[in-house]
């Protein structure tokens, strides 16, 4: 069943206080070296500044930048090395942008350098797990948490992912996380969730998660992250990751069908006309 509009975003700061009809976009900005998709193309501060500056012109509403891969099989990056790699970017675009920015890291140090530079999001895939002190951290910062699931970490991740009923185990890991928030003093205002596509799961784990995005979003205002993910080649044929546009804006669309709150791809500029002309059919509009 299609819902009506989604879950608000935490935080009216980040999207302003109006009715949102279509989940916001938030555009990928991989400072690494290593990134399944991009990795290599947006190494230097001013090559990912430039970057992110083409995603806000192509209609993102928030970028998340991250300098560590968590590609299945990706080593972890020390912090003072990831910091290097973030902190000038963080900074370079909040000079030119007021666009909200997202630090994508595991590492509670990396989280309050970035915040301490301009974020205003914390993306962990790790759900402030990676460290002991994650959730005590974000208590402190006041910022939006992104909490996402993954089994395992990149290197082992994909080895042998197993569940009893995926999506009644990620529910219950991320309510749980929620909870240990709400413990440590952050706002519930403040916390998204994200099912992690393609973090521990298998081609059936992927597509259970996706049928069942109403779940996450009766839960917590939901991130969906799909785009270019391996899952969409096994449904379809395999090849590069920048070939599964298609899949990529299937998946946005069933999370906007579904009431997620935010999509983060690597394609804003399609994926924003294909939800705006989703949107336009939902609602009987002709114009924006």
């Amino acid at each position: 069943m299609i819902k009506g509009a989604p879950n608000p975003i935490p935080g009216v700061s980040l999207v302003g206080r109006e009715a949102l009809t279509r989940p916001r976009i938030m555009g990928v900005v991989n400072v690494t070296p290593d990134s399944f998709s991009d990795g290599g193309r947006f190494v230097s501060a001013e090559a990912a500044v430039d970057h992110a500056m083409r995603l806000v012109s192509e209609g993102a509403d928030v970028l998340d930048i991250g300098g560590e891969s968590t590609r299945p099989g990706a080593e972890t990056v020390p912090a003072q090395e990831e910091m290097d790699r973030v902190l000038p970017v963080i900074e370079g675009v909040v000079a030119r942008t007021p666009t909200p920015v997202s630090v994508d890291t595991r590492k509670p140090a990396v989280a309050r350098a970035g915040v301490a530079a301009g974020a205003r999001i914390w993306n962990d895939v790790s759900a402030l797990t990676f460290e002991e002190k994650g959730v005590s951290v974000a208590a402190s910062l006041q910022c939006e948490i992104i909490l996402m699931h993954a089994q395992g970490d990149p290197q082992t991740m994909q080895d042998a992912p197993a569940y009893g009923d995926v999506v009644e185990d990620v529910l219950a890991f991320l309510a749980a996380r929620i909870e240990e928030c709400l413990v440590a003093g952050v706002d519930r205002s403040r916390i998204m969730v994200d099912p992690g596509i393609g973090f521990g799961k298998t081609l059936a784990h992927n597509v259970a998660l996706l049928k069942a995005l109403d779940r996450f979003v009766d839960l917590a205002p939901t991130l969906l992250g799909a785009s270019r993910k391996r899952f969409i080649a096994g449904l379809d044929r395999e090849g590069p990751a920048a070939m599964r546009l298609g899949g990529s804006i299937a998946a946005a669309l069933a999370g906007a069908a579904a009431g997620v709150a935010m999509v983060r791809v690597h394609d804003v500029a399609e994926t924003r006309q294909a939800l705006a002309v989703f949107d336009a059919i939902r609602e009987g509009r002709q114009r924006p």
